[in-house]
C-alpha cells in the first residue's frame, strides 16, 4: 500500500468554535463589528459582487456623471474597501483621488494592486466619522458599494456626513450608494447558504433589530474539510430614501437628487444579501458655517467695496459706467445674496470713503473695487492701504502685491527667476529716444503699467520695423508718462489658470480655461485686448469665445506649479489668475499676472468655475471663505453688529 505523500494532504488549521443555534442574532453582535470583518475573508464572501469589474465601472459611471467630476478634481472615496472604485478612477484619468478605509487589510490590499498597475492613487487608514483631512480640500466624497451607516447608532452616521460637509469645498457633491432600507425590511432572506468556490461555503441568518432600524447578519463560513473557520456577526442601518434625505437635511446638504436603485452583477447570482437592491443619491455640499455670536447663530459681517458710478472712469467704454456695469453689479448683488453665512453692506461712494472706512465696523471687506479709488486704475492699491491703516481685514492682494504685478516688466523678472518661461521682451522707457528695439517680428506692444488691456489693441501687434515704430509713437502720445513693452507675439494657444486660496492654507485651481479665436477673422490679430472687453460691437467681443482646456496631464500640472510658485512669491492672497500662451514652436510663457482679477458674472473666472459645476455664488463663497480662514474671521456679537449699523449709514450701492 503506497501512502500518500504529505505535501499532498490538505492542511488542517485550527477550526474555530461555532456558536452553534443562536435564537437572538442582535445579543451577539459586536458593537464595532466592523473592526475586525473586513479580511480576507471578505473578500472571498463577497467577492461575486465586489471583486467584479462591471460592478465596478458602472459604480464609477455613475459617481462620473452625477457629480460632474472633472479629470482635475480632488475625489475621496470614503471607506474605500480595497480601492476598486479609486483604481478605476485612476484607470480613466483622475489624478487626485484618495481611497480612506478602517482596515488594515483592505488598505494594504489596494496600495499593492494600484502598485502592480502602476496607478498613482492615495490610499489611507482612517476612521470616516474623522478623517483627518483638510477643510474645503475636496470636490467629491463617494461612500459607495452600501458602505454607510455601520455604526451602532445613529449619531455616528451624522458624524460621518458632518465630518464629509467639511471636506467638501462650497461647490462640492457627495455620492452615496446604500442599501434600499424599505425593500431590504421588507424581503430580506432569513436563512440561506451558498458555494463561494470549490472549498468553501457560507450559511446566513438575518433579522431585524428591536428598535426596527438595522438588518443582523450572522455568516458561518466553512471549508469542505477544515470545518468552520468563521462565525460572525454584523449589522446595517436600513435607511429609506425618506429617512437619508432627512439625516443629510440635517447635516447641512442641500438640494438631495435620488438618481434610481442600483442591482449589480454576481458571478455566483446567490444571496446578494444587501447589496441586491440600493438607493443611488447625490447631495450638495453644506453652505459655509454661520458663526456663533454669545448663543445666537450670526452671520459673518461683509461690507463690499466697489468702483463708484458717479464718477468717470477712463478704462470704460465712454469713460463712464454703462448699463451692463450697472447689470454685473446687481447679479453680484444677487449672488452674494444666495449665502446665508454672511450678511452684506456695499460702499462705492468714493467722496465718503476714507470717512466710511475710518469709522466702519465689519468682520471682512470683500474688496471688488478694481477700478481703482476714484476709478482711477494707477489707484487700485489705494483701497487695501486706506484698509491697512483702518486694521481692517480684506478680500485679496495687499497694496505691495498690487504693485509689483502692476508691473509688467517686473512681474516678467520675477518669473524668470523662478525658471517660469517668459517671451522675448524689451522695456522702452517714457522719452527715451535711443531705445535699442528689437528685430523679432510679429511684435506685441503694451503699456508696462496697465490694466483691463489699457492700450492694447488690434494695432498691437506689428510685422515689421514702420509700423512697431508707428505703434510705439501712439502709445507714447496715450500713455506719456508710461514704458512701453517690445515683446515677442506669441502665436499659439492661450490659457488661464485661476488659484483660489492661500499658501498656508492650500491652493486649488479651477479648471483651466483656453482661448477660442477660431471664429476671429483671420485678417485680425488673435488677442484678448481693450476691444474684447469694453466694445459690444467689436468682431472681439463677438466672435472670441472660452472653452476648457484639452493640454495633456503633464502640461495642466506645470501651468499649476508654475502659477502656484508666482502666487507665493509675489505674496498675492485669496485668489488670482495666471495668462499664459504658446509660442510657435508649442513652448507655454508666461503673459501677466492678475491680483484681484475680474469678478464678473461673465468673466474669466466665473467661466472656468462653471467648467466645473460651480454656481456664481459658490465661486463667490470660496474667494470669502479663504480670507475667513486666512484672517481667521470670527463673527461679531449681534449687540455690536446692531452697534456699527450706524456706521454704514452713507453706504449707497450702484443701481
Amino acid at each position: 500500500m503506497v501512502m500518500p505523500s504529505r505535501a499532498r494532504r490538505p492542511r488542517r488549521l485550527a477550526t474555530r468554535s461555532c456558536l452553534g443555534p443562536v435564537a437572538d442574532l442582535e445579543a451577539h453582535l459586536p458593537e464595532e463589528w466592523w473592526r475586525k470583518l473586513f479580511n480576507a475573508l471578505y473578500v472571498k464572501t463577497d467577492g461575486d459582487v465586489v471583486e467584479n469589474l462591471e460592478n465596478t465601472r458602472r459604480e464609477v459611471d455613475f459617481i462620473v456623471s452625477a457629480a460632474k467630476v472633472q479629470q482635475h478634481s480632488h475625489i475621496l472615496d470614503l471607506c474605500c474597501g480595497q480601492g476598486r472604485h479609486c483604481l478605476e478612477l485612476a484607470r480613466r484619468g483622475f489624478r487626485h483621488v484618495m481611497g480612506l478605509d478602517r482596515s488594515r487589510y483592505l488598505v494594504r490590499l489596494a496600495k499593492k494592486r494600484a502598485q502592480g498597475e502602476g496607478l498613482q492613487v492615495v490610499f489611507k487608514e482612517g476612521d470616516a466619522r474623522n478623517p483627518r483631512l483638510a477643510e474645503n480640500s475636496t470636490d467629491c466624497v463617494a461612500i459607495m458599494g452600501n458602505s454607510f451607516g455601520y455604526f451602532s447608532n445613529k449619531q455616528d452616521d451624522e458624524k460621518v456626513l458632518t465630518a464629509v460637509g467639511k471636506i467638501l469645498r462650497p461647490s462640492g457633491q457627495l455620492v452615496l450608494d446604500i442599501t434600499d432600507g424599505g425593500h431590504m425590511h421588507e424581503n430580506f432572506d432569513k436563512r440561506s447558504w451558498e458555494w463561494i468556490d470549490e472549498h468553501h461555503f457560507v450559511c446566513r441568518e438575518r433579522s431585524i433589530s428591536q428598535d426596527g432600524e438595522r438588518l443582523i447578519s450572522r455568516e458561518v463560513i466553512v471549508h469542505d474539510e477544515m470545518g468552520v473557520i468563521a462565525d460572525q456577526f454584523y449589522a446595517e442601518r436600513l435607511y429609506t430614501r425618506e429617512s437619508i434625505s432627512k439625516l443629510l437635511d440635517k447635516t447641512g446638504f442641500r438640494n438631495v437628487r435620488h438618481h434610481g436603485h442600483a442591482e449589480p452583477l454576481s458571478d455566483r447570482d446567490q444571496d446578494l444579501g444587501m447589496m441586491a437592491r440600493r438607493i443611488l443619491l447625490t447631495a450638495d455640499a453644506p453652505q459655509l458655517p454661520v458663526r456663533k455670536g454669545r448663543g445666537k447663530l450670526q452671520a459673518i459681517d461683509v461690507t463690499v467695496i466697489m468702483g463708484d458710478p458717479r464718477l468717470p472712469d477712463q478704462v470704460k467704454r465712454g469713460g463712464a459706467f454703462n448699463p451692463e456695469d450697472l447689470e454685473t453689479v446687481r447679479r453680484l448683488r444677487d449672488a452674494l445674496s444666495e449665502l446665508p453665512a454672511f450678511k452684506f453692506h456695499y460702499l462705492n461712494n468714493h467722496g465718503t470713503l476714507e470717512r466710511d472706512l475710518s469709522e466702519l465696523t465689519t468682520d471682512l471687506v470683500f474688496n471688488l473695487c478694481d477700478e481703482g479709488w476714484n476709478n482711477d486704475p494707477f489707484k487700485e492699491l489705494h483701497v487695501p492701504a486706506l484698509l491697512e491703516v483702518a486694521g481692517i481685514g480684506y478680500t485679496g492682494a495687499g497694496p505691495a502685491a498690487l504693485a509689483a504685478c502692476y508691473d509688467k516688466g517686473l512681474v516678467r523678472a520675477v518669473a524668470q527667476g523662478l525658471d517660469v518661461p517668459v517671451p522675448l521682451e524689451s522695456y522702452v522707457r517714457p522719452g527715451d529716444q535711443g531705445a535699442t528695439l528689437p528685430s523679432v517680428f510679429p511684435a506685441l506692444l503694451k503699456p508696462n503699467h496697465g490694466d483691463s488691456s489699457q492700450g492694447i489693441t488690434k494695432d498691437s501687434v506689428v510685422y515689421n520695423e514702420k509700423a512697431l515704430l508707428d505703434s510705439l509713437d501712439r502709445l507714447r502720445q496715450d500713455f506719456p508718462r508710461r514704458g512701453v513693452l517690445v515683446q515677442e507675439f506669441l502665436t499659439g494657444a492661450e490659457y488661464s489658470v485661476q488659484l483660489i486660496g492661500n499658501p498656508d492654507q492650500g491652493l486649488r485651481a479651477l479648471a483651466i480655461l483656453e482661448v477660442d479665436y477660431s471664429k476671429l477673422d483671420e485678417s485680425l490679430p488673435k488677442i484678448l485686448g481693450y476691444e474684447s472687453k469694453w466694445e459690444p460691437d467689436s468682431a472681439y467681443w463677438t466672435q472670441i469665445r472660452y472653452r476648457e482646456a484639452t493640454l495633456a496631464d503633464q502640461m495642466q500640472q506645470q501651468l499649476i506649479d508654475h502659477s502656484s510658485r508666482l502666487f507665493e512669491r509675489l505674496a498675492c492672497r485669496d485668489y488670482a489668475r495666471f495668462d499664459f500662451r504658446a509660442d510657435a514652436k508649442g513652448e507655454i510663457k508666461l503673459l501677466e499676472v492678475n491680483p484681484n482679477p475680474g469678478w464678473c458674472w461673465d468673466g474669466k473666472m466665473n467661466i472656468m468655475a462653471g467648467f466645473q459645476g460651480m454656481r456664481y455664488s459658490e465661486l463667490l463663497a470660496q474667494i470669502l471663505q479663504a480670507a475667513v480662514e486666512r484672517l481667521g474671521v470670527v463673527g461679531k456679537p449681534a449687540q455690536q453688529q446692531a452697534a456699527s449699523a450706524g456706521g454704514n449709514g452713507h453706504a449707497v450701492a450702484a443701481e
